[in-house]
């Protein structure tokens, strides 16, 4: 991603150059040449050039389609000064602005053919065509035509054509994130500990007959956890809706352990309407329970969320034999894909840092025989990732 920003970076400084040659005011007959006021067009140009590729690189980021093509097409003639800018995929003109000709087809496939920015003699407009590229494949074409075709002109379009590509590279970059994110996430519902299923069942099954009032209530509590674990959601939830997923989970393991697991929840009512990553607490008290009920006696797990000002502070506590810290360190640092059971802490982390940057990742404290704190901060408002 930093190349492809680098290579945008350097495609706008030539642009630049070309549009500031361009606009320099010729100098007097006869006169020295004219020196330009403070602020004058060297600035004026430079605000230009950046706001027109400002306004144009939304659209792009958005990929190569028509909707986006007709939105930066004029950002892009405006940027060029030619009499008419053009815009097409591998076999449709998507966008235009200005009259463009009937040729335009044409010319793209033989830039599509050859690979290289070619020039086109015509009446009563010469083109100047260049290929756009992602990943090294050609996706499209970008098309400028006017009276009088110069090297410089040749040249400039074809490091807007750079530029253009390398914001096309950039949104197939977001659009593979948010895949792997989505793949993710149907991985992250896959992985719902089957034991905990199993034993979940096992436990409504043991109070059929005994307590068939209670076995409804933990059917009703399993089916709402279910309904929450494997929707079609997006990335977020709300801090609430995540804690009744983790009320639901509690209250069918303590149906399993009985007075054994002792749990409390402490909530910050200002927090409760935060957005949060989704199944990003369940995990934390799944592994609280693996741990705190180590003990012959049982443990306790605490969910504890306040606010922090900018952000929230969430603690999932347990009593329980704790671990080494190093084993916790080999935890956080495992593939999340190879950890058994369950979700797993490594999940979470890792898609903590994902999110909101490597300084949100899990904070693990942890001793034999000291129980076991893991702790997350959410930003009350949420940092762009890298």
């Amino acid at each position: 991603m930093l190349t492809t920003a680098w290579v945008a970076l350097s495609c706008l400084t030539f642009v630049l150059g070309y549009v500031l040659a361009r606009r320099r005011p010729e100098p007097p007959e006869g006169g020295p040449e004219a020196e330009a006021p403070e602020g004058g067009w060297k600035g004026e140009a430079t605000y230009a050039t950046l706001h027109i590729a400002a306004l144009a690189a939304p659209a792009l980021r958005a990929g190569l389609h028509r909707e986006s093509a007709r939105k930066a097409v004029r950002h892009l003639h405006a940027l060029l000064g030619t009499y008419a800018v053009a815009i097409t995929s591998t076999d449709a003109a998507l966008a235009w602005d200005g009259p463009c000709t009937d040729e335009v087809l044409s010319h793209a496939r033989a830039v599509l053919g050859s690979g290289r920015a070619q020039v086109f003699a015509g009446e009563p407009y010469d083109a100047v065509v260049v290929p756009l590229t992602v990943d090294g494949k050609i996706v499209g074409t970008l098309a400028a035509f006017d009276a009088e075709l110069s090297a410089a002109l040749v040249r400039t379009v074809t490091e807007v054509g750079r530029w253009v590509s390398g914001q096309l590279e950039l949104a197939e970059l977001d659009s593979s994130r948010r895949r792997a994110l989505e793949a993710e996430m149907r991985a992250l519902r896959a992985q719902i500990s089957p034991h905990f299923v199993y034993n979940a069942l096992t436990t409504i099954a043991s109070f059929v007959r005994t307590d068939p009032a209670r076995a409804r209530e933990l059917l009703l509590d399993f089916a709402d956890f279910a309904r929450y674990a494997l929707r079609r959601a997006h990335d977020f939830t709300t801090l609430a809706d995540e804690l009744t997923c983790v009320d639901r989970y509690l209250l069918l393991e303590r149906a399993r352990f009985g007075d054994k697991l002792r749990f409390s929840v402490q909530v910050a009512p200002e927090v409760l309407p935060l957005p949060v990553p989704f199944l990003c607490l369940q995990p934390l008290v799944e592994n609280a329970i693996k741990h705190g009920m180590g003990g012959r006696g049982g443990g306790e797990v605490r969910v504890v969320a306040r606010d922090a000002g900018p952000e929230a502070h969430i603690t999932v506590e347990d009593d329980g034999t704790g671990m080494d810290p190093e084993h916790a360190r080999r935890m956080l640092d495992d593939d999340p894909r190879r950890e058994g059971g369950g979700i797993g802490l490594a999940n979470v982390d890792v898609r903590m840092r994902q999110i909101y940057g490597e300084g949100y990742g899990l904070v693990v404290e942890t001793a034999l025989g000291a129980g076991t704190r893991v702790r997350l901060r959410v930003p009350k408002a949420r940092l762009s990732t890298s």
